[in-house]
């Protein structure tokens, strides 16, 4: 088959449905699929193409960027260009919908429709009248977790609604690295000498650092926790939330670690105690950092947002899952797991098998069977 995703990023730019967009990709490449994704070219004007794991990545020139939605003139006209079976929209990114609805390639069309947009809802009011039509238009729209079926936008179109929850590569979590291996991430990780002067246990948050990531409500509730952290990512927020932390008076009980090698992402989540995902908006629609962790055999602490955080960690059996903004809340959960090591272990345990349903195999098997019902 061959096969057309459409987005306005890919990897090496970082975020969740990049990353979600490369791993499908390349699952249907590997088995023997014509795969091209079309994005835009983070760089600038020029169009360029690569092969990335047996994948094709056109880039079409970008001319400018406004409120995080690419601008460009070249990705409608490669778009124009290419014989795909079916293409494979990612919501959110207008241009690259609009593009499909207008010029109908392939035998047919599905979108994934990865989040509401919240911060940009003035602009989607403008767009929704065009966004409507996309949705009428498209053959499915595939949602991660059963939440998103309470979306305002597709209560129209529930008929079309496939329920896929995304899945990434479980065995690189789920494996012990080796002793040296997780020394040496370890020593680059952790301030060592803090930690031999007060040893506590260690609380990991991966992600960007986005306003709706929540890591202030973390930082405001570490006082009161006896614990380390570790905070992995990047991000505007970064610096504000430095700030805060000294204003608080944990900055010395927490290590940014940036953007780290992905190659040691599976030991530091061996090497932490927690996994805490505190985001604030429900802009965080899943939250796979959660499934990585919880591949690890570690026990996550989530925020309710009426999303698929709560879908993915179940509370009381693979964690907790509190309010969101709401340091004391959070300060309780996170506390009652770190005073009881026989309950992490079973939730790490529980945690470790509910990682099995969100397994990159099983994700690509379930996208392909809805792709063969519509293109015959």
């Amino acid at each position: 088959m061959n096969i057309l995703h459409v987005y306005k990023d890919y990897p090496p730019i970082l975020g969740g449905i990049e990353n979600h967009v490369k791993v499908l990709a390349e699952g249907q490449a590997g088995r023997g699929h014509a795969v091209t994704v079309l994005v835009t070219n983070p760089t600038g004007a020029a169009t360029t193409r690569t092969v990335e794991n047996d994948v094709a990545v056109i880039r079409a020139g970008r001319l400018a960027t406004v409120a995080s939605t690419p601008l460009t003139l070249a990705l409608p006209w490669r778009l124009r260009r290419l014989r795909p079976d079916i293409v494979h929209l990612h919501f959110p990114y207008p241009i690259g919908e609009v593009s499909q609805w207008l010029l109908r390639r392939g035998q047919a069309t599905v979108l994934s429709y990865h989040s509401d947009v919240v911060r940009q809802a003035s602009i989607l009011r403008f767009y929704r009248p065009l966004l409507e039509r996309v949705l009428a238009f498209v053959d499915a729209i595939i949602i991660g977790s059963p939440p998103m079926r309470d979306s305002a936008y597709l209560a129209e179109h529930q008929a079309k609604l496939r329920l896929i929850p995304y899945g990434i590569p479980l065995n690189r979590f789920q494996a012990q690295p080796p002793k040296a291996e997780l020394a040496r991430v370890r020593s680059q990780s952790v301030d060592a000498a803090a930690l031999a002067a007060s040893p506590a246990p260690l609380l990991l948050f991966v992600g960007r650092l986005r306003y709706y990531k929540g890591l202030d409500t973390l930082i405001r509730a570490l006082p009161q926790i006896p614990a380390r952290l570790l905070v992995v990512g990047a991000g505007p927020m970064a610096e504000p939330w430095q700030t805060l932390a000294r204003a608080v008076g944990v900055a010395d009980r927490i290590d940014w670690l940036g953007e780290v090698p992905d190659a040691d992402l599976p030991a530091l989540y061996h090497l932490a105690d927690l996994f805490v995902l505190p985001a604030s908006h429900p802009s965080e629609a899943f939250g796979l950092v959660q499934v990585e962790a919880m591949a690890a055999g570690l026990p996550v602490v989530c925020t309710e947002l009426g999303t698929g955080t709560s879908y993915v960690n179940q509370d009381g059996i693979t964690g907790r899952v509190v309010p969101p903004r709401d340091p004391g809340a959070l300060t309780s959960a996170i506390a009652e797991l770190l005073a009881d090591s026989a309950l992490r272990a079973k939730m790490g345990a529980a945690a470790q098998l509910r990682a099995g349903e969100f397994d990159l195999d099983l994700m690509v098997d379930r996208v392909m069977a809805l792709y063969g019902e519509l293109v015959v």
